[in-house]
């Protein structure tokens, strides 16, 4: 009998994205899985629902609420799932063949929980290509080497792991939902996956492969590269602003350096501006360095300084409202 499967899409105005994402997913799952569809439409305003419901891919429910976040949308869906097993998926995603069948053989082994193997489309779009390079910088302990392997806790952080293309056991998926807690008062900043994913690498090995793969379709335009970098930073605070994640030294230091390079470049623009050619200087040669392309160090290079500027604006941000947070949960005297 085949595993029973519920595919989980938090969806925000993807109506050019959705169609070919769920017909992708039907047809690569139909032949592995008893799949139904749950699309989490999250408030959009641009027909997201009714190209859901047009893309034709088998047993298909869209719920639709007010804009309440991505986290609020996977929360909505994994309470609709009724598979035994859930796969949540980003709606820019398309699954490449083999991969479901992998996976259901490897199931039935007892090797339950999957990250896919995401690629990041470049092809003419350098924010792409940025992406791409920085994600195989941050993971090269597994894109140095892409292999079939697993990992838990004590290596959680050198691996990529995430929602955008994830597969486990539906109540796994739940109790790590209910424990999860993040330091702002409004679920749309919190991080929706990493704390989550680091809860059920505590209970279950977390696997990944390039046999499971997918590819991803980034955002092309520089005012959606900052919005993304901006949120990033945000949700990074509240992934990683903890001793568990070996990113938190990089958030301790962040905000006394970003005040002096901040103070620096205000006072001296001179030394501001060899700041932003220095940091577009060294990632594209860290790029080169570590045998990427040369379109792609060049646009990681090149789109380092607006990264590294909008990124730390979602840091401070985030800390912003992380404080007011805490102060508000505080008894009055």
């Amino acid at each position: 009998m085949k595993p029973t499967l519920s595919v989980i899409i938090p969806v925000f105005n993807e109506h050019d994205h959705i169609g070919g994402t769920l017909q992708a997913a039907a047809a690569e799952l139909q032949g592995s899985f008893k799949t139904d569809f749950v699309v989490v439409d999250d408030g959009s305003t641009d027909g997201t629902a009714e190209a859901a419901l047009k893309a034709g891919a088998g047993s298909i429910r869209v719920i639709q609420q007010p804009n309440q976040g991505r986290l609020a949308a996977r929360r909505t869906g994994l309470k609709a799932a009724t598979g035994d097993y859930v796969l949540f998926l980003d709606s820019r995603v398309a699954l490449d063949p083999g991969g479901a069948a992998f996976v259901a053989e490897r199931l039935a082994k007892g090797e339950l929980v999957w990250n896919g193997h995401v690629d990041i489309e470049t092809a003419g779009n350098p924010y792409g290509r940025f992406w791409k390079v920085l994600t195989e910088l941050a993971f090269a302990a597994y894109f140095d080497d892409p292999r079939t392997t697993s990992f838990g806790l004590k290596d959680f952080d050198s691996f990529p792991k995430g929602t955008t293309c994830f597969l486990a056991p539906t109540d796994l998926m739940r109790r790590g939902l209910e424990q999860f807690r993040t330091g702002y008062s409004d679920d749309r900043n919190a991080n929706d996956d990493t704390p989550i994913l680091r809860w059920v690498g505590s209970q279950q090995v977390i696997n990944i492969s390039p046999s499971f793969s997918c590819r991803y379709r980034p955002r092309s335009t520089l005012s959606g590269f900052v919005r993304h970098a901006e949120h990033r930073g945000v949700v990074f605070l509240d992934g990683h602003g903890h001793r568990k994640s070996r990113f938190f030294p990089f958030v301790i230091g962040f905000y006394p350096l970003s005040v002096v390079a901040a103070v620096v470049a205000i006072r001296r623009p001179w030394i501001g501006l060899g700041l932003v050619a220095g940091t577009a200087l060294a990632a594209g040669s860290v790029g080169l360095a570590r045998g990427k392309s040369r379109e792609d160090a060049v646009s990681f290079g090149v789109l380092a300084p607006v990264y590294v500027a909008a990124h730390g604006v979602g840091m401070w941000r985030g800390l912003m409202l992380m404080l007011t947070n805490r102060l508000g949960q505080r008894p009055a005297a």
